[in-house]
């Protein structure tokens, strides 16, 4: 199968391992994984804060970027949430209905790492081997928007050597949310110092998660507290091999 990388402007800028291992992942899995340098944002950001036009404009990039392709995997339920569930909806707002029925038709064909491997291909065991203590925490848009369910959790549990800890009320966000974290500092601590105890409850060397936006927020958390718990983008656990740990 051909697949396009969506890679996010978070990844790109910031976790560029975590697009390294889902192409890693992919191509052993025996697809071409193909990688469009035209993309961008996916506009996220600026609809979450109110730049509605400035959003419109960046999601019809996106569009024209992606429409062609056969499916597209992001390593983030972000993302995909927003392609999928909002990119709609935010052409129906602009009153753009030829945009609305391409961002409808391109949601189709856009799918999270985890529920594209489990959900789509029907896999399980992708052959990773992971010899660590892991805690797993569940993202808000993969879980409430996406609903990719314990497909996450199935492709852990089939890691060689890795000792998969559940994580005490692993459903209540993190406190990230994007600008929420920026505009609601004092909330997002709270929420964050509840997550980071939870964590910690499971001695577990790492945290995952298909997020690294979520991660980003739990990692800064963990690091201040010099915890030695790190975070690890699950695209990362899921490419490493007994030959070659990569996270």
């Amino acid at each position: 199968m051909k697949i396009d990388l969506f890679i996010t402007c978070l990844n790109d800028a910031l976790f560029p391992r975590t697009g390294e291992a889902t192409v890693r992942l992919l191509e052993r899995l025996g697809h071409e994984v193909r990688f469009n340098p035209a993309q961008t944002c996916c506009g996220q950001m600026h609809l979450n804060t109110g730049y509605r036009s400035e959003a419109i404009e960046i999601m019809r990039h996106f569009i024209d970027v992606f429409e062609s392709s056969e499916v597209v995997v992001a390593p983030s339920g972000s993302c995909v949430a927003m392609i999928r569930d909002l990119y709609p909806r935010a052409a129906e707002w602009a009153g753009d209905h030829e945009l609305q029925e391409r961002a409808v038709a391109l949601g189709k064909k856009v799918f999270e790492l985890t529920e594209f491997l489990v959900n789509h291909l029907g896999i399980e065991d992708v052959g990773a081997y992971y010899p660590h203590r892991v805690t797993y925490h569940p993202t808000c848009h993969a879980a409430r928007v996406l609903r990719v369910g314990d497909a996450p959790l199935k492709l852990l549990r089939k890691v060689r050597g890795l000792t998969l800890v559940e994580l005490p009320l692993a459903d209540q966000c993190c406190g990230f949310g994007g600008t929420f974290s920026i505009k609601n500092p004092e909330t997002s601590t709270a929420m964050l110092s509840d997550k980071i105890q939870n964590i910690l409850s499971t001695r577990s060397e790492a945290c995952t998660a298909g997020d690294n936006s979520c991660l980003m927020h739990i990692g800064g958390g963990l690091s201040r507290l010099q915890s030695g718990t790190r975070p690890v983008h699950l695209a990362e656990i899921l490419a490493s091999t007994e030959d070659e740990v990569f996270a």
